[in-house]
């Protein structure tokens, strides 16, 4: 026998969606960015008073930095080479500071009897 429940089977906000229910669409502007591979993007953006469009946007195709020149797209960004921690410190130190800090390291070993 049925219950009687004139909401089984559904969820809460189950219905037909449309403008009534959901409001008014605020007004939007596309804007064109490229990339310097020539890909273009068109995000879409509120139109309200006052907005001023990011500067840069990124590509979805490939990532790079995307501007509002065609002709003059921004420059992909610098790539450097991953640097392991003896690279920062050769940076850092000369070869005589590291030879100083070797000495006095092995010194201080001798001293406590650890080494020969």
């Amino acid at each position: 026998m049925a219950s009687g429940n004139a909401i089984r089977g559904s969820r809460v906000g189950a219905g037909p969606m449309g403008e009534a229910e959901r409001g008014e669409a605020a007004p939007r502007v596309h804007m064109s960015y490229w990339c310097s591979n020539g890909h273009e993007t068109r995000p879409s953006f509120a139109q309200e008073p006052g907005m001023v469009p990011p500067e840069h946007w990124d590509c979805p195709r490939c990532g790079l930095p995307a501007g509002q020149d065609r002709a003059n797209p921004p420059a992909p960004p610098k790539v450097e080479p991953y640097k392991t921690h003896l690279a920062y410190v050769k940076e850092r130190r000369s070869d005589a500071d590291g030879q100083a800090i070797l000495d006095e390291a092995l010194s201080a070993l001798r001293d406590r009897g650890l080494i020969q």
